[in-house]
């Protein structure tokens, strides 16, 4: 095993994990200030639910809507084993009124105040439903997965990880709070981008040649989006107001967040996964062809580069589609039912904003493949990046044997 000393610390291959995990704990201790503001006054816990009552419900064809009263024991907090009344309010809106069962868990908030003082109704505190209990589900599959992932990628799986987390953080605890605050969206998308994509793509290569390629295409390509979503959303006439929940947004008090901006935002974060993806894919094609044929051309290097991204695209482009449409399956559906004309589909602002999510971040997609071909065929012509990772069990001469030029 090799001494964790400075000059190991410092080498190009560790110092970026080093450097991600102090921002990863970094951020896991930054307060969040929004969180507080309303259910800062709150216990929240879990319960079971014992019984129900479900005689103040009342039921409109499909739609279930009034008040569901349930005994609840809770299992953890300041009032464990102690059982209470708690309501369960249901507005008549399928997609977020939920229906309790005896035997369920669930995760219930007990009412306080900003002194910390617990509301009470005849002696008893007052229990809310929230929703029913997921947490532990959650925490089954968030395991699986990374202990999957390590089996399977070990070293390079680990780092994966580490980059997932770093992107949460990045995305939980800087960019929606500076969101919220009314600072410019298309900006601080445009940083945290940066700053993710350069983490995630640090962590495969190192600080080298490899990263330097990888990241201009990316950024190139994701400024490329960025311009794009601006003057399509100026020229469709689309506003952010069909961003989900956006009118909840604002009914909360947030009137100073600019919801146009944020959608635009939208377009070139939710892509730039794809767009890393491209612009890693081709550097490695790059760096492994100059590696096997050092007498290769660079005009032939960044030829090797464009064809591997013509195969990339063939799959990638018609991927951002089904990613952007699988959450709107429900609305197709309902326009084949009524057997809505296409001309007036493609023209409902929705539909519109869909369609400029998906095409802007093709195009996205599609400009990252000449520029990442290009940078990391000027940067590793001749100066190929040893394939040195120690993650692997085989040898560089174990997974290729060139033939020799003739």
């Amino acid at each position: 095993m090799k001494k964790l000393n400075r000059r190991t610390l410092l080498s190009p291959k560790v110092l970026p994990t080093v450097i991600v995990l102090v921002a990863v704990i970094i951020l896991s201790f930054v307060p969040n200030f929004y969180e507080n503001d309303v259910y800062g006054y709150y216990d929240r816990c879990k319960a079971e639910v014992l019984s129900v009552d479900n005689e103040a419900l009342t039921q409109a064809g499909l739609i279930v809507y009034g008040l569901q009263s349930c005994e609840v024991k809770l299992l953890d907090g300041d009032f464990k084993g102690e059982v209470y009344q708690a309501t369960n309010l249901l507005e008549g809106k399928m997609e977020s009124d939920k229906l309790f069962e005896p035997g369920d868990k669930a995760l219930v908030l007990i009412g306080g105040t900003s002194d910390g003082t617990v509301i009470t109704e005849g002696g008893k505190p007052i229990v809310s439903m929230i929703d029913h209990y997921r947490f532990n589900y959650e925490l089954i599959m968030v395991i699986g997965f990374a202990l999957l992932l390590i089996i399977m990628a070990r070293g390079i799986g680990a780092r994966a990880i580490l980059s997932f987390a770093f992107t949460i953080l990045c995305i939980w605890k800087i960019m929606i709070p500076l969101y919220l605050s009314g600072y410019n969206a298309i900006a601080v998308g445009f940083l945290i981008t940066a700053a993710t994509s350069s983490a995630i793509i640090a962590l495969v290569y190192g600080f080298n040649r490899r990263f330097v390629a990888a990241i201009a295409g990316n950024l190139l390509g994701t400024g490329i989006t960025a311009v794009l979503a601006i003057i399509f959303v100026q020229l469709m006439n689309i506003h952010g107001a069909v961003i989900p929940y956006a009118e909840s947004l604002l009914y909360a008090g947030y009137t100073n967040v600019n919801l146009t901006e944020i959608f635009i935002a939208s377009i070139f974060v939710a892509s730039s996964g794809a767009l890393t993806d491209v612009a890693v894919d081709i550097t490695s094609a790059i760096n492994e062809v100059v590696t096997v044929h050092p007498k290769i051309g660079r005009k032939r290097a960044i030829h090797s580069g464009l064809n591997v991204g013509r195969a990339v695209l063939g799959t990638m482009a018609t991927t951002l589609l089904l990613a952007y449409s699988g959450g709107y399956i429900g609305l197709l559906m309902v326009f084949v039912a009524q057997g809505t004309p296409v001309e007036c589909i493609l023209n409902y602002r929705f539909v519109s904003a869909e369609i400029l999510h998906t095409m802007v971040g093709s195009f996205g997609l599609i400009t990252v493949v000449p520029f990442t071909a290009f940078t990391a065929g000027m940067l590793l012509h001749n100066h190929p990046e040893p394939v040195d990772d120690a993650d692997t069990e085989f040898s560089e001469e174990d997974m290729y044997n060139p033939e020799p030029e003739q």
